[in-house]
């Protein structure tokens, strides 16, 4: 994995401590993240709204639960100790005027703010409302959210939960979202909206372990994020199928020991693939949980350099195996294949969104991924089968380490967190997707990049 070593100067080395306070160099935060047994906040959480504010007091009650302290805050509220967050809930708001209260009530207590904090404003979906400026202040609710978060500093995050008005009056369905842009798993998630619809939500009874006697199929698992994305869904309790090509049986059988998963050599790209994946879970149980889409590739050149069989065998790796493997799983008299309620999780990129040079091959797939997850996600609506995707920005990886190192410090620094993140960054945001409670998240890209100015 590639090393930041300008982060470790900046931050643990007296002289180079000395010498970028002195200079004005930016100084990037050792970011809080998620360890088994962690409190899901360092410091109380000051809870806001305008009007009724109707979804105040779920998030008020979420957060007791997980064990935080919770105050109400107003715009003369007096802070004593630094805030691990601050959940604000603009649901009610309709005219641009209300849009002061939010910030009279948020401004100050942004200044309280400790390290690695958490600012999570709700409101609701623009596309529920009929009226154009009630449309246009929630909407505005996204360039506030966007805009503060690159003004945070020592590590904290601002994100936005765009709630549907039919869901508001389910604290069930807001649970899950909630606690992981509060937690220091989504810590290099920055700046993003996320949409909570209505859905049946299962009871969570354990937060630690949500996916405990759930299957998960992870492909490319054999090195990098796939592992890592393992990794973690082996700590939230899963029983893990991993797919590698054969090539990487001995890397895949290595990382799948070592989490008491199955490894499952197959190439994603073969027609039969699909059938593999059903008939390995059929062994393990009745029906598929959770499907990872991960395995992909790059075949890097300028587009006009680009032959037939780069262009290719891109495109057939990173999206059209998708297609086939999904085409398998989703029948429903297939034994092992995906589960009614059940979840897809594709790994997009920010290249699909913004582009990237020498690149058109990869940014086409990965967009290609985005618009998958956004029409599959509405056909399989009525299996209550959630669909969604991750797009990671620069993430510190075997393949970035290779990158030359002008480019990868710019790569690294031109986000609002100054500075990579980690496959486990990945990992995490996936494994979110992949939770039951969940269920009323679908459809949706969500960036793991810091807020990268890529694509913004």
């Amino acid at each position: 994995m590639s090393k930041d070593t300008y982060s470790k100067l900046v931050n643990k080395n007296p002289i180079g401590k000395k010498v970028a306070g002195q200079l004005g160099l930016p100084k990037p935060e050792m970011l809080r993240r998620y360890e088994e047994g962690q409190d899901l906040l360092v410091g109380p959480a000051a809870v806001a709204g305008i009007g009724d504010a109707p979804v105040a007091a779920s998030a008020s009650a979420i957060l007791k639960a997980s064990g935080a302290v919770v105050m109400h805050a107003t715009p003369e509220t007096s802070y004593d100790a630094r805030l691990g967050a601050i959940v604000f809930d603009a649901t009610a708001a309709r005219t641009l005027d209300q849009l002061d209260e939010l910030r009279a009530t948020v401004a100050p207590a942004i200044k309280k703010l400790g390290a690695s904090a958490r600012l999570v404003i709700i409101g609701t979906t623009p596309a529920d409302l009929g009226d154009a400026e009630a449309a246009a202040t929630q909407q505005a609710l996204e360039g506030i959210t966007r805009s503060v978060g690159k003004e945070l500093r020592r590590g904290s995050t601002a994100n936005l939960l765009w709630v549907d008005r039919d869901a508001q009056g389910d604290a069930s369905v807001l649970a899950a979202p909630l606690r992981f842009l509060l937690s220091a798993r989504s810590a290099y998630v920055d700046g993003q909206p996320v949409r909570v619809r209505t859905a049946d939500v299962p009871d969570v009874s354990d937060w630690r372990h949500p996916m405990r006697g759930r299957i998960a199929v992870i492909t490319g698992a054999a090195r990098g994020i796939g592992a890592e994305i393992a990794k973690v869904f082996a700590r939230a309790g899963a029983t893990l199928i991993l797919v590698d090509i054969p090539a990487s049986g001995d890397a895949l059988s290595k990382v799948a020991n070592s989490l008491g998963a199955t490894a499952l050599q197959t190439d994603v790209t073969s027609a039969d693939a699909g059938a593999k994946i059903a008939e390995a879970v059929a062994r393990k149980g009745d029906k598929l949980d959770v499907m990872v889409h991960n395995a992909g590739i790059t075949r890097d050149k300028l587009f006009v350099n680009t032959d037939e069989n780069r262009w290719g065998s891109v495109l057939d790796v990173n999206l059209r195996s998708q297609f086939r493997i999904n085409e398998t799983l989703l029948d429903p008299s297939v034994a092992g294949g995906l589960a009614d309620g059940g979840r897809i999780i594709a790994v997009a990129s920010i290249s699909g969104i913004g582009g990237n040079r020498g690149q058109a091959n990869y940014a086409a797939s990965k967009a290609g991924v985005i618009g998958m997850v956004r029409q599959l996600s509405q056909n399989l609506a009525d299996r209550q089968i959630t669909v969604n995707a991750v797009a990671p920005g620069f993430i510190e990886t075997e393949m970035t380490a290779k990158i030359p190192f002008a480019t990868r410090e710019v790569g690294r620094r031109l986000n609002s967190l100054l500075q990579g993140g980690r496959p486990g960054d990945v990992g995490e945001a996936i494994a979110f997707f992949a939770e039951p409670g969940s269920a009323g998240v679908t459809g949706q890209v969500l960036r793991v990049c810091g807020q990268s100015q890529l694509g913004a």
